[in-house]
């Protein structure tokens, strides 16, 4: 009890508040900024963080990245644009929902569920971290592999009415993923000779390109402005979110659990949550045909996933030290700056730096409703500027953004290739989403295969072997073969009397 009592006096310090107040702020404006990512924003408050003390520095790491998480969803439901990856995989149900004039709903159900994810993530965090971490230990290349092909099937259930284009550009973003020296034998591969693309193809650019700039394509040919009018004005974000919450009750549970879950595997993150719950969300919704026509139901579950992976990622970081994501990889690195060295010791040594870094999360949580309510009005504003200017102004940014990833005018060229790619894709009918989620899982999918037949020398059975792995296997092979039922029912004879 003297712990948790010298814990919130670190924390409602003034100076500690201020901390919080602009951190929330500077990953607000982040966030919002297509290219931007919370990953980013993170690694740029860590040189600030040199001059202060362990708890105003880790507080300003776990405020700035959950409100940038959030805020990459305004720029998605005005702009069709994400500011995070971790907004993308519901950014076309948020856009259609502005563009049939409820923006409001499409922000309203972002901030309220993601703050409502984030709270579930960080209570199970409080309550259940050590337990959640053992099991997170667990999982070898053989868990990951189908855990990635469970998330490739994820592809099947966003693709939308044409299955078969779906999987075409899900191949895409196969494709896309060879590229670069990353595979067993480190030989360059895709590379046409290019000692840029040795490095591969950042998903950074590539996702600014076939989300943004296609926009700013579709506006330069057809002269239509890729946003709510000016005029149309915007309601209260809060009305109809209780409404919400007693209609997707268990879409909520389900999508913070998921995104805990997914949150505390090493290397996993905010992203892949995001786009495994929007695929849950969908195939097992009662109304599965809304979806891809402005559902809130998809937004609902998938944006309490993205906020509840940040809590489920601090688990494996605070209790063994192993980042859950790239973000707590490089809060790690400031929590061993300030001499709060994760691991079980740093609960009995230091109790009260964990519970302050507790209290931080709840806090962060809690300041995104106000916080996250002026953003949106913020934002509403900048709708206001003639296309004209606007979307070379957003085309800018997109350029900055991709630009700083490597520091590369590389970056701009991917960007505007992928940009031109899902312009055409998109006229053609073929969705940029799968496409995306090939990107981000097929360089974990050829990782964790090779490494799992180098252990099991070649024997496919070892796939299955671990309880775990086979748990997952059946469950992926399951869901792969359930289609089939509709298939034979429809062979079978009929019941004669």
């Amino acid at each position: 009890m003297d712990a948790v009592q010298a814990a919130f006096g670190l924390v409602f310090e003034p100076y500690v508040l201020l901390v919080i107040l602009l951190s929330a702020i500077y990953g607000l404006f982040v966030g919002a900024i297509p290219g931007l990512t919370a990953t980013m924003a993170t690694a740029l408050l860590v040189p600030v963080t040199f001059f202060m003390a362990p708890v105003p520095a880790v507080a300003a790491i776990v405020t700035a990245t959950a409100m940038a998480i959030f805020s990459g969803d305004i720029p998605s439901a005005l702009l069709r644009m994400p500011g995070t990856p971790a907004s993308a995989a519901y950014t076309d149900e948020a856009y259609l929902l502005t563009k049939s004039g409820r923006p409001e709903l499409a922000l309203g159900a972002g901030l309220v569920f993601s703050v409502a994810g984030g709270i579930f993530g960080v209570l199970v965090l409080v309550v259940a971290a050590p337990a959640l971490a053992e099991i997170a230990l667990k999982f070898s290349s053989f868990e990951y592999f189908w855990l990635v092909m469970l998330g490739f099937t994820c592809a099947i259930f966003i693709a939308g009415d044409d299955k078969l284009k779906g999987c075409v550009s899900l191949l895409l973003g196969l494709l896309i993923s060879c590229v670069g020296l990353e595979n067993p034998a480190a030989a360059p591969r895709w590379t046409l000779g290019n000692v840029e693309l040795m490095g591969g193809i950042a998903l950074i650019p590539l996702m600014i390109g076939m989300f943004a700039v296609s926009e700013v394509l579709r506006y330069a040919v057809a002269q239509v402005k890729p946003v709510m009018a000016a005029e149309q004005p915007l309601g209260n974000v809060f009305a109809g979110q209780w409404a919400l919450l007693k209609r997707y009750p268990r879409q909520l549970f389900r999508g913070s659990v998921l995104g805990t879950a997914v949150g505390a595997l090493p290397g996993a993150g905010a992203d892949i949550a995001a786009w495994m719950s929007y695929a849950v969300s969908k195939r097992f919704s009662k109304e599965p045909e809304k979806f891809g026509t402005g559902h809130v139901e998809g937004i609902v579950e998938s944006g309490a996933a993205n906020n509840a992976a940040l809590g489920g990622a601090w688990i494996p970081a605070l209790v063994f030290g192993i980042p859950g994501d790239s973000i707590t990889a490089i809060a790690i690195g400031v929590l061993y700056m300030k001499n709060m060295n994760p691991g079980p010791t740093l609960f009995v040594h230091n109790p009260q730096n964990i519970y302050a870094v507790f209290i931080v999360f709840i806090l962060a949580q809690l300041l995104m409703l106000p916080l996250g309510w002026v953003a949106i009005k913020a934002a509403k504003q900048v709708l206001r500027i003639p296309a004209a200017v606007l979307m070379p102004l957003i085309l800018l940014f997109c350029i900055v953004g991709s630009f700083a990833i490597n520091n590369s005018l590389f970056g701009v060229l991917v960007m505007a290739v992928a940009g031109v790619v899902a312009f055409f894709m998109e006229r053609w009918g073929f969705p940029v989403a799968p496409t995306i989620l090939g990107v981000v899982l097929g360089t974990m999918l050829e990782e964790h295969f090779f490494s799992s037949l180098v252990k099991a020398d070649g024997n496919a059975l070892a796939f299955f072997e671990r309880p775990i792995a086979g748990a997952l296997g059946a469950l992926t092979i399951l869901v792969w073969l359930w289609p089939l039922r509709a298939v034979f029912a429809r062979r079978a004879p009929p019941a004669t009397a």
